[in-house]
């Protein structure tokens, strides 16, 4: 007869399981995540020209970026952007989100909802954006609207090309990344919790915040995490709908690539000046 596994080795596997089930995926992070990384902050003590990277340590690239106001400013610029905009489409996340969770019943009409939010999608997001200037230009339909009902007597400058048309876009652009995470998290509720809230004589605002927000902070932090990586990573949006007026550090990182593609081939620091 064979002998039984000794119960030592029993416990030994049970404790290497869990760290055997998340190594492919280790492994994939570390490949495609961690390596690039550290070959990105490496490669930033490099110095290069317009054509090539030379394998050189210098550290001027650090010293003139955390030196210049202006890198500052727009640094600080992405910062207000991506505030804006996580706090509005958490917000609007939110109500879309629990209106589709708890009051639309039939789960084909949650498909229909769905499918209104996630159709735009199909196209470009530049197209989109392009789509917002005749309704905020002068002569667009709001202006014209509020200037036919009396509102205003004359166009306002700030719907387009401004910060306000930024904003607006962005929400416009990323709310749906929002509302996925918020709902699959409040479609996981389990609704005798909230039976007993209202047993327990709750009002529905209690049952809001202390029932529905405490459960919902994963899709919260989900959705966040997708905000806030697109709008501080695009650089699209503010250059088609700032008009020059606004700035963002992904538009600073493009304007300094094409600097650099434009200008003959000469060190990194005579490039960077025009920071």
């Amino acid at each position: 007869m064979r002998a039984a596994p000794s119960p030592s080795l029993h416990g030994r596997f049970d404790r290497l399981l869990p760290y055997l089930q998340i190594a492919p995926l280790a492994l994939v992070l570390f490949v495609f995540l961690l390596i690039p990384l550290a070959l990105i902050v490496v490669v930033s003590f490099w110095d290069y020209d317009s054509f090539r990277v030379i394998p050189a340590f210098v550290t001027f690239n650090y010293t003139e970026m955390l030196g210049s106001p202006t890198i500052w400013r727009t640094m600080w610029s992405t910062v207000q952007f991506t505030l804006i905009t996580l706090a509005i489409t958490g917000a609007l996340g939110f109500a879309v989100a629990y209106y589709i969770a708890f009051y639309v019943r039939s789960p084909v009409m949650k498909t229909i909802f769905f499918m209104a939010c996630t159709i735009p999608f199909l196209t470009s997001n530049i197209i989109r954006m392009i789509s917002w200037v005749p309704f905020l230009g002068r002569n667009g339909l709001i202006n014209s609207m509020l200037m036919d009902i009396g509102l205003t007597a004359e166009p306002l400058d700030f719907l387009l090309y401004s910060r306000f048309a930024v904003v607006l876009v962005y929400v416009y652009l990323f709310t749906l990344f929002m509302v996925t995470p918020l709902f699959n998290a409040m479609s996981r509720i389990d609704r005798s919790i909230i039976e007993a809230a209202v047993d327990a004589g709750a009002s529905p605002l209690q049952i809001m915040f202390r029932v529905v927000l405490p459960l919902t902070k994963t899709g919260f932090a989900i959705g966040s995490v997708f905000v806030i990586t697109l709008v501080m990573g695009d650089f699209v949006t503010v250059r088609l709908m700032g008009g020059g007026q606004s700035a963002s550090t992904g538009l600073l990182i493009t304007n300094q690539i094409s600097c650099c593609n434009i200008l003959p081939p000469a060190p990194m620091r005579s490039c960077s000046s025009s920071w």
